[in-house]
Order: C-alpha cells, then sequence, then structure tokens
C-alpha cells in the first residue's frame, strides 16, 4: 500500500525554500530512510495524522516527551490554564518551584534544581559547573552519545550526527574540543586508562546511563557502578544525562533503575509534557555554585516559562499517582512489541537485533548484538529505511533512523501493537 503524500511534498518543497533542508532539526528530513517527510498537523492518544490524512500509530512521541501520549487531557487543560495568565514574563513565577518539588522528590541525587529551556543547555551547564566544582579541564563522554550540540561535546556524537555520517560539526574549531575525551561505551577499563594518562586533570564523566542516540543501548552490568566508583576515586564529578532517560525508564529516571547517585543530572522531555524545556540538578553545595548565588553564570529569557512548568507538573503529577500501574504497563506492552517484531524477522530470515529497557527500544538491522558505537555500525541502514518505508505505508510510525531510540506511551493498546506486529511482518517481507 502506498500513501498519498501530495500535501505533504508540497509543504516541504515551500518550507526548503525558507528553512535550510527544510527543517528545523536535521533527522525531520527523513534523508536516512531514504523517504519523504510526512508532514504532521494533529496527534491523539497513540495517533498522529499527516497533512495527506494517513494517520499513523506512533513510536516516537516527540522524541520522547509524550509518555503520556498526545493530547493528553490533563496537560493541555494545564497549559490552556496558564496561557490564559500570560505565555511568559521573564520573572519568577510560582510553578518554577513546584515542578522543582516533583523533580527533587523523584531523584533522591537532586537536592536543587534549575531549570532552562532545552537539553543542550543543560549538559552544557551542567559540565561548566562541573569544571567550575572541580577546577579541572577535561571531560569524559561517549562514542555514540549525544549531550546536545554545543561545541566541545559534539563530538562522536550519534544520533543525527550518525544518521548523517558526520563524526563532528563544521564550524567547531579543534581547540574548542581539546579536552573532551570521547570513549568507548561499555568500556570500563578505557575510562581507567583515560583517567591514569590525565591524572587530577578530568573534571566529569558525562554519560547516557542508556544510550538513545545510537539507538537504545543499555550498560552492561556494572559498568554504571564503575563509572561512579571512579570518578569518586579521582575527585572527578559523574553527571547522568537523563534528558532521555529522566521519568522514561522509572519514575526515577535510570538513578533508579539502576541505582546510582550521580553527582550531577540533566533532564528535558517528559518533565515538560511536550513543551520547550530542560534542567540540571545536584547537591545543594555544586548547586550553589551556580549564579546569583555562586560565580558560574547561566542564564535563560524563557527558563522556567510558566506554560512549560504546567505542561511538566500536569506530566510529573499524573505520573506519580499512578507510577505503578503506568511503569508495569508501559513495560509488558513494550516487551511484547519487541519480541513480536523480532520473532517476525527470524522467521523471515532477515537479520535483526533489539535492545529494550523500559519503553525504550531499537531493532537493529545487524546480527551483533549492539552493546556499543562499534556495533551499532555494523547495522544495515539501507535495509533499516526500506523496513521503516513499508512500515509507514502500513501507518505505523518509527524513528526516522537507524540510530535513534522509539517509545511507547501509556496511551498504546494491544491493538496497536498486535497490528505492528502483523505491519512488521509485511514489512520484513520487502526489505
Amino acid at each position: 500500500m502506498s500513501r498519498n503524500l501530495d500535501q505533504s511534498r508540497a509543504l516541504q518543497k515551500r518550507a526548503e525554500q525558507l528553512i535550510p533542508g527544510g527543517v528545523n532539526s536535521p533527522v525531520r528530513a527523513f534523508r536516512a530512510v531514504g523517504s519523504d517527510p510526512p508532514y504532521l498537523v494533529r496527534g491523539l492518544g497513540a495517533h498522529v495524522w499527516d497533512a495527506d490524512g494517513n494517520r499513523y500509530i506512533d513510536y516516537v512521541g516527540s522524541w520522547g516527551p509524550l509518555i503520556l501520549g498526545h493530547s493528553n487531557p490533563g496537560v493541555l487543560e494545564a497549559i490552556i490554564q496558564a496561557a490564559r495568565n500570560g505565555t511568559s514574563f521573564g520573572a519568577s513565577t510560582p510553578t518554577e518551584a513546584d515542578l522543582a518539588a516533583l523533580v527533587v522528590e523523584a531523584l533522591p541525587a537532586i537536592e536543587k534544581v534549575r531549570f532552562v529551556s532545552s537539553g543542550t543547555e543543560a549538559t552544557m551547564s551542567a559540565i561548566r559547573l562541573a569544571r567550575a566544582a572541580t577546577k579541572r579541564k577535561f571531560i569524559v563522554k561517549f562514542e555514540g552519545c549525544y549531550h546536545g550540540h554545543s561545541d566541545a561535546l559534539l563530538v562522536k556524537a550519534g544520533s543525527g550526527v550518525a544518521t548523517l555520517g558526520i563524526p563532528g560539526s563544521a564550524g567547531v574549531p579543534e581547540e574548542f574540543v581539546e579536552f573532551t575525551l570521547a570513549l568507548p561505551y561499555n568500556d570500563v577499563e578505557a575510562v581507567e586508562a583515560a583517567f591514569a594518562k590525565f591524572k587530577g586533570q578530568i573534571a566529569s564523566v558525562i554519560v547516557e546511563p542508556v544510550v538513545g542516540n545510537m539507538g537504545c543501548v543499555p550498560p552492561k552490568p556494572g559498568y554504571l557502578a564503575a563509572l561512579r566508583d571512579i570518578t569518586k576515586r579521582e575527585g572527578a564529578l559523574l553527571i547522568f544525562d537523563e534528558v532521555m532517560t529522566g521519568f522514561r525508564v522509572a519514575f526515577g529516571g535510570a538513578s533508579e533503575l539502576y541505582l546510582i547517585k550521580p553527582d550531577l543530572t540533566t533532564l528535558g522531555k517528559i518533565i515538560g509534557g511536550g513543551l520547550p524545556v530542560g534542567a540540571y540538578g545536584g547537591p545543594a553545595e555544586i548547586m550553589d555554585l551556580v549564579a546569583p548565588v555562586g560565580p558560574v553564570y547561566q542564564a535563560g529569557t524563557l527558563s522556567g516559562n510558566p506554560l512549560a512548568m504546567a505542561a511538566g507538573i500536569a506530566a510529573l503529577g499524573e505520573l506519580k499517582a499512578n507510577r505503578q500501574q503506568f511503569y508495569r504497563q508501559l513495560d509488558e506492552m513494550s516487551g511484547k512489541l519487541v519480541a513480536g517484531v523480532t520473532a517476525t524477522a527470524k522467521e523471515a530470515g532477515v537479520a535483526m537485533t533489539a535492545n529494550r529497557v523500559g519503553s525504550m527500544f531499537t531493532f537493529f538491522f545487524t546480527d551483533k548484538q549492539v552493546t556499543d558505537w562499534e556495533s551499532a555500525a555494523t547495522c544495515d541502514t539501507p535495509k533499516f529505511g526500506r523496513f521503516h518505508g513499508a512500515l509507514l505505508d502500513a501507518g505505523v510510525w518509527l524513528p526516522p533512523s537507524q540510530f535513534e531510540a522509539g517509545f511507547l506511551s501509556i496511551a498504546h493498546t494491544q491493538g496497536n501493537i498486535h497490528d505492528t506486529i502483523a505491519a512488521a511482518r509485511e514489512a520484513l517481507t520487502l526489505v
């Protein structure tokens, strides 16, 4: 079955005259899957509709924030009520502390939190804070982990960078990444070697505790604990980038799931209920280095925007009230989806492995277990592109990149899972 995309193609052509590539984030161009990008105009529950009237079961969920599904009534009502009082003030509002209280309660590693407008701002600010706290220059990140597009972190960054086949980015001088050490993920020995070589010089280790930007890649048993032990021993700060995993893999994020207490945590996505937001937090003694209390400067006109705060309060409130039911449901449904699709791949004789942590998942077109960027890079990306296109024709929307995680919401039903597995069975005959 082929879809009519006449309106979407016309909209893309118009956008290309006004916006680079016609998109405001590269993966939306669908170049990695070799197809035309549908233009979405509406979402409800587990579904989205494009400008041509095609309906899709959505496993992107705005790249993770919509854990409650599209157009959640409680979140929408909170946004409407907040908007009636004004969209932005550039001044403090009561809801900032209300959302902060929910975050602090959920994540024991955070005593104080600062809100920003994006995950990029959050990770950039956390790195600056770590350098100030330790008075050191070097930072460790991991190949395939994406921490936003700030210069110092755009090194072997996975995700959209991997999709486009770019090792870093033009416009980033070598001097800007001189103090960034990019190591293989899930390799403790590499971390030990880096700390031995740069003794007393590494300010922080920043990691996606569950990687989502080379596809979903979980930590090996003991890996995160080893990072915690090494950084504590060496006087460096451990930063968990939980922009994606926060309130996703568990209510308390990966920190709760793996029982690891980082020094700093960055958040985003779910804490804004689908509106632009980011945050970074940690112990009061570290966070009080941030201006106006301390010497680390960071500011933002729209930080703590009242609409995002209201949406976040509504989303986290609903998750908190139903946490046991919701996270059990998400895990069960995601397990059925991944098991069903991988079983159909095996029946079809197609090389596919899958990773899943809670409601994050990725289908990898390789016969290797994906544990790091090197193994992720063995994927047959043209085959994934054909699979992706066939699923779109069948009304199923997966992330348009082999190197991105997919997400379920509590709005997905058993029927959605059944239909997706059936669509995958047909799609796998076409790859």
